[in-house]
């Protein structure tokens, strides 16, 4: 019988020592528990995506002294854990066993994805061949994240002599991501017939999160998950030699390390939690956490005190409020309503009854009598102004202004300001630079305006606490009189369906006319996404969960002639 402790970390990246004191403390706990074997995610010294960190010599040393420092300190029990790895031929990006002391295995990982958010052939030289492990009895191949994507490397493991294949991850999230890495697992597990534990990071890094949700497939192809989605913890699992037969795997126990706030929100009913919320839309309720996780780890990791935002009675600010909250806890979240001409009542109502029901610190500036002071100074360069008071270039002033109090805000108090914009609204430059994009992180960033809405309804469901009228009006950006903005945009049905074959799918013009959109309509919005790229290089990282972000998936150059789409 072994018994083996799967650690569902969430480590800083680059921060080498303190990712070794969390890794050596859960040594202890599963030496406690009983184990044998404690297993640890891809690159778990470093963190995951250690990006540019890996070209430099002193951080591969430190980081290899780390992991010297672990397997000194954790004599008595062994463990796999990832780390880049220097070699003669090149660093690996490797999974390592730690036993008596030393380093007494190690394996390569052989397929380095390099498309979408991902660039491991920039840093990692492949490795070549299987690595099986021997512990209490059994063979274990050892497999790191994209291995499992792929055939070879998995019947490589089984072909020499592997009973279980562990693999190590760090899968970042997004929408369905899920049920694809358990069916890519089933199939690896029809095509070798040895049982996989998949095992994962958890938490937020820049705009990339890590959900978890560490799972284990019997030789039968049945899923068994081992720990849930968006929580740090360990999953104690016995694994059964049976004679003439597959391994059996028995779990033990889970023991998750809660965030605070200690909420329903945060997930899973396991170790003392509060029930699973009931929601009619469960698919919103994880993107909903995925955000929450992104924003507290942002926040958490780069060592701001708190966020602050600008509330204006929309739906785009409520969301982000309301997941600030939840995610930071009340007493961490300021919110500015900066009123003008245009701001309804109802928007000032329901950004004071947001801030009451949340209970966070609210405050009203108004931005009047700034824009009034940028529109005399600018009397002689704009003689026309009387003429079209509510003009773009008068909007954005406004707008501006308002960026202005917040930063100032923002540079008093110590709280990482938040930009409240949505995806939609990025896409097709629908926001102006240096006003609501102002800002140092953008939570809504790959969200589209039609979940925004569904988000939205998903966390009212739990408790109320977005007014409904902010949900059921028409969007305005108020920058002008009656301003609306379907006047501006397609419907926003219309116009996230097309950015979603546009943006997410490469698809052509002629290709979404296709589906039943007016060419007009395809092309006004086709032309308006690539012109706005040169504002979305400006704009805030914010949390990725489509399959397809701006920022690191997408990379088109600013400059450019093309426009067929």
């Amino acid at each position: 019988m072994l018994r083996m402790a799967l650690v569902q970390t969430n480590p800083v990246v680059g921060a080498l020592a303190a990712n070794a004191d969390a890794i050596l403390d859960a040594v202890g706990r599963a030496r406690a528990d009983g184990a044998d074997l404690v297993v640890f995610p891809e690159l778990a010294i470093t963190g995951y995506p250690p990006e540019d960190l890996l070209l430099r010599r002193r951080f591969l040393e430190d980081a290899r002294k780390e992991v010297d420092r672990i397997a000194e300190q954790a004599r008595g029990i062994d463990l796999v854990l990832g780390a880049p790895l220097a070699t003669a031929g090149g660093v690996l990006n490797a999974a390592l066993l730690l036993r008596d002391g030393g380093v007494a295995a190690r394996y390569g990982k052989q397929k380095l994805p390099n498309y979408s958010v991902f660039d491991e052939r920039r840093y990692f030289q492949p490795g070549a061949s299987a690595c099986v492990i021997e512990a209490g009895g059994l063979r274990l191949g050892l497999t790191v994240c994209e291995d499992i994507w792929e055939p070879e490397p998995a019947a490589m493991a089984a072909a020499a002599g592997a009973q279980i294949i562990l693999n190590l991850n760090a899968s970042p999230y997004h929408r369905g991501k899920a049920a694809q890495r358990e069916a890519v697992v089933r199939a690896r597990v029809a095509e070798n017939g040895c049982p996989v534990l998949y095992l994962n990071q958890v938490g937020g890094q820049d705009e990339l999160v890590f959900d978890g949700r560490s799972f284990a497939v019997g030789h039968d192809g049945d899923v068994q998950t081992l720990l849930p989605a968006w929580i740090a913890g360990h999953a104690l699992v016995d694994v059964e030699a049976m004679p003439g037969g597959q391994p059996r795997l028995h779990e033990v126990g889970v023991a998750l390390q809660h965030p605070v706030p200690h909420s329903p929100l945060w997930g899973g009913a396991d170790d003392g939690a509060a029930a699973e919320p009931a929601v009619t839309d469960p698919e919103a309720l994880d993107m909903y956490r995925a955000l929450m996780v992104g924003i507290r780890d942002y926040v958490r990791k780069n060592g701001f005190s708190g966020v602050l935002l600008g509330l204006s009675g929309g739906i785009d600010s409520a969301l982000t409020a309301a997941l600030a909250a939840d995610a930071l806890g009340a007493d961490r979240v300021e919110a500015v309503m900066m009123p003008y001409r245009y701001t309804a009542s109802m928007s000032v109502e329901d950004a004071r009854q947001e801030a009451a029901w949340l209970g966070i610190d609210y405050r009203e500036l108004a931005v009047e009598p700034m824009v009034e002071a940028f529109r005399a100074g600018l009397q002689e360069s704009f003689p026309d102004q009387t003429r079209n008071p509510a003009d773009v270039t008068e909007q954005n002033l406004q707008s501006r202004c308002r960026g202005v109090l917040l930063m100032a805000l923002s540079n008093r108090i110590g709280r990482l300001l938040l930009a409240t914009g949505n995806k939609s609204e990025m896409a097709v430059g629908y926001a102006t630079l240096y006003g609501d994009m102002a800002g140092g992180f953008a939570p809504l960033r790959d969200v589209t305006k039609q979940w925004v809405y569904r988000l939205a309804r998903v966390r009212n469901q739990i408790g109320r606490v977005i007014p409904e009228r902010v949900i059921t009006r028409p969007p305005s950006a108020e920058l002008a009189p009656d301003q609306e903005d379907a006047q501006t945009l397609p419907p926003y049905p219309v116009l996230d369906e097309i950015l979603e074959a546009f943006v997410e799918h490469e698809a052509s013009v002629d290709e979404i006319v296709a589906r039943g959109f007016e060419r007009e309509t395809v092309e006004r919005v086709a032309r308006m996404v690539f012109l706005a790229e040169f504002k979305r290089r400006q704009a805030a990282p914010g949390v990725r969960v489509s399959a397809r972000a701006f920022g690191r998936d997408r990379r088109y150059p600013i400059t450019s002639g093309y426009r067929a789409g």
